[in-house]
C-alpha cells in the first residue's frame, strides 16, 4: 500500500479504538427486582410468615434489595380493609403476593387472575374455594397449607391426655370462613370416638364470643381453629384464663400469649417453606404447575404457667414431646 494512505489509516484506527471503551466498557443495566407484595392481618410488618420467607430466600441465594424486593400491606385485625389492601398491591405493580390465611388470599384472588399468590395458613384451601385440588391448583394460586383439617383430631387427642377430665369442647371458629366445614366434621369424628361432646360455634368478633363463652361451664375447652382474624384469638386467650378453662390453638404463637396448648405448623417455618415456591415462580414457573404442599414443621407446644393456673398437672408424656413451652 502507498505510503501516502497509511497515516490515515493508522488515524481511523485509532480513533475506533478509541471510541469503544466509551460503548463497550458501559455496565449492562442491572435487571429490576422482582416485586414481592406481601398481604396479611397482622398488627406489624414482622409477620412470622414474613421473615421466614426472607430467610428462606436468602438462603436460596436470593438477596433482599438486589433480587427482591417486599411491599408490605398488613391491616392491623381490620379484615374489612383487605381487599383494598390487595387490589393496592395490584395497582403497585407487585410481581407476586405472599399471603397469610384464608382472608389475605381471597382477597388477593379476587383483586387478580394475573399476578402469582403464594398463600401460607390457610387451613384447608380446597375447602375455601381458594385451589381446585392440591395437586393442580390451577389459575394464579399455590401455597403451603397448614393442615387444620388433618390436624384437628390430634388437637383433640391432645387436650384429653393434658386435661382427662373435659367432657365439653367448644370448638370457636371465625364465621366467614369457608374452610372451618371439614374441620368441624372431622373434630365431631373424632369426638365421638373419645366420648368427648364437641360444640361448634362461628362468631364474627370478641363481643360475640364473650356473649358464647358465658355458656361456658366447670370442665370445658375451647379449641380455637385456625382462621383468619387474630382479635379472635386474643379474645379467646382472655376469656379462657379468666374463666379457667383450656383453650387449645393450632400454632405455638398463641401459647405465648396464655394459650394452654396448641398442636400444628410453626408460622416462621411456613414461611421458609413457602420460600422455595416463591423461588421458582421468579424463575418463570408458574403457580399452577406447583401442587399446593402440606405444612412440614409441625409442633407441640405447651404453656407451663398457664397449665398451673388451671391447676393441671402437665403428663409426662406431654413434656417429653413438647418442642416448645411458654413459662
Amino acid at each position: 500500500m502507498p505510503a501516502r494512505f497509511l497515516k490515515p489509516l493508522h488515524w481511523i484506527w485509532m480513533a475506533t479504538t478509541l471510541l469503544l471503551p466509551a460503548h463497550a466498557g458501559e455496565a449492562q443495566e442491572a435487571p429490576r427486582p422482582f416485586r414481592i407484595g406481601v398481604l396479611n392481618a397482622a398488627w406489624a410488618a414482622s409477620h412470622p410468615t414474613v421473615e421466614g420467607l426472607k430467610a428462606g430466600l436468602k438462603a436460596l441465594g436470593v438477596e433482599n434489595g438486589r433480587d427482591v424486593t417486599f411491599d408490605i400491606r398488613f391491616t392491623e385485625g381490620k379484615l374489612d380493609t383487605m381487599p383494598a389492601a390487595a387490589g393496592a398491591l395490584v395497582t403497585a405493580g407487585v410481581d407476586l403476593i405472599f399471603t397469610s390465611q384464608e382472608a389475605a388470599t381471597q382477597a388477593a384472588k379476587d383483586a387478580t387472575k394475573g399476578v402469582p399468590i403464594v398463600f401460607t395458613l390457610v387451613g384447608d384451601p380446597v375447602g375455601a374455594g381458594i385451589v381446585g385440588t392440591l395437586a393442580q391448583p390451577g389459575g394464579n394460586v399455590t401455597g403451603v397449607s397448614s393442615l387444620q383439617t388433618e390436624l384437628v383430631a390430634k388437637r383433640l387427642e391432645v387436650l384429653k391426655t393434658l386435661a382427662p377430665a373435659v367432657r365439653r369442647v367448644w370448638l370457636i371458629y371465625y364465621g366467614v370462613d369457608l374452610s372451618t366445614a371439614p374441620m368441624i366434621r372431622k373434630a365431631l369424628e373424632a369426638a365421638q370416638r373419645m366420648k368427648l361432646e364437641v360444640v361448634p360455634k362461628g362468631v364474627l368478633d370478641a363481643s360475640e364470643l364473650r356473649r358464647l363463652l358465658g355458656e361456658v361451664r366447670r370442665d370445658d375447652a375451647v379449641l380455637a381453629l385456625e382462621g383468619s382474624s387474630p382479635d379472635l384469638a386474643i379474645a379467646i386467650i382472655e376469656q379462657s384464663l379468666a374463666l379457667r378453662v383450656p383453650a387449645v390453638f393450632g400454632t405455638a404463637l398463641w401459647v405465648g400469649y396464655g394459650g394452654l396448648m396448641s398442636y400444628g405448623p410453626d408460622y416462621f417455618a411456613q414461611g421458609v417453606q413457602a420460600a422455595v415456591l416463591v423461588a421458582k415462580i421468579r424463575r418463570g414457573v408458574r403457580p399452577q404447575d406447583l401442587p399446593v404442599e402440606g405444612a412440614e414443621k409441625i409442633d407441640l407446644a405447651v404453656n407451663l404457667k398457664t397449665a398451673e393456673v388451671l391447676g393441671l398437672t402437665v403428663p409426662r408424656k406431654i413434656l417429653l414431646r413438647a418442642d416448645a413451652f411458654r413459662r
